[in-house]
Formats: C-alpha cells, structure tokens, sequence
C-alpha cells in the first residue's frame, strides 16, 4: 500500500491506516521533515507507536535531491521519472529487504503527495511488486482508494 499525507490530519491518516490494516509505516521521504504538525519523523515515529503502528524510515527510497531540484526548476515529469527509475535500478539491496519486509507485514509507503500519480513512492510500490515472488497487488489509500495495476 502507499499512502500520501498530503490533505490529511493525523487523525484521518491513522484512520486511513487502519482500515487498511496497516501494520508497518514505511517512510520514503529523503528528508522525513515536515511543516505539517505531526508528520516529521520523531513525531510521526510516537504518533504511530501510539496508534499500534511501526514505523520504519528508508533514506535510501527518497528521491535524490539533484533529481527533486530540476524537477522544481522544470518541471519536466517525464525527465523525474526516467532519472528516479534509473536511480532506484541501483538500489537492489534495498529493494530486496523492502520485498521481504513487504511479504511479512502489511507496509504502506509514506510520502506526501496525495495524488500517488505524482509521487515516487508509486515507483518503489511497482518495483517491489514486480520482484516478488508471489502476486502482490499495490493499492494508494486517501480520500479513495484505488488499486494499481501491476
């Protein structure tokens, strides 16, 4: 699952996880900072816990800031894309441990755009599909959930 907090207070966001049946918040921000109360990591990690939810931040998934900074400056979503999936084609390791932790618990990706169609959270979610060895569907949960094909 991935989820964006975008839109969201923590109430809804816990609600959301919840009627997912969440067990693990997998964190793909670079920098899990947030203006928004409540969503950087320390007070996210004690929200969750405090809500019966782990927490687990994974640098490693967050969009390099090169890649973000000309995306701001261009604004090219094509040109994001092709770089981060080149980026997250060197990333086997991680993806490995993200598979395996995804097939022991119910994960949801973090990050914070509402809309999945425009974050790259949906990337990580699709390349963690693609190399399990079971079928595992990708569903973005917000204001609708919708299931990604794979």
């Amino acid at each position: 699952m991935t989820i964006g907090y975008e839109g969201l207070d923590l109430d809804r966001f816990f609600a959301l996880l919840r009627d997912g049946r969440v067990d693990t918040i997998v964190d793909v921000r670079q920098n899990p900072l947030s203006r928004k109360k409540g969503f950087s990591r320390n007070a996210l990690t004690t929200a969750a816990c405090e809500n019966g939810f782990r927490y687990v931040h994974l640098r490693e998934f967050g969009c390099p800031k090169d890649i973000r900074d000309d995306y701001r400056s261009d604004g090219d979503w094509s040109r994001y894309t092709e770089r981060y999936l080149a980026y997250l084609d060197t990333l086997d390791a991680p993806l490995a441990l993200l598979t395996r932790r995804a097939l022991s618990t119910r994960c949801c990706l973090l990050c914070f755009e509402a809309d999945p169609d425009t974050c790259h959270r949906s990337f990580v979610a699709a390349r963690v599909a693609e190399i399990a060895d079971v079928p595992l569907a990708v569903v973005h949960l917000g204001a609708t959930d919708r299931a990604m094909p794979v």
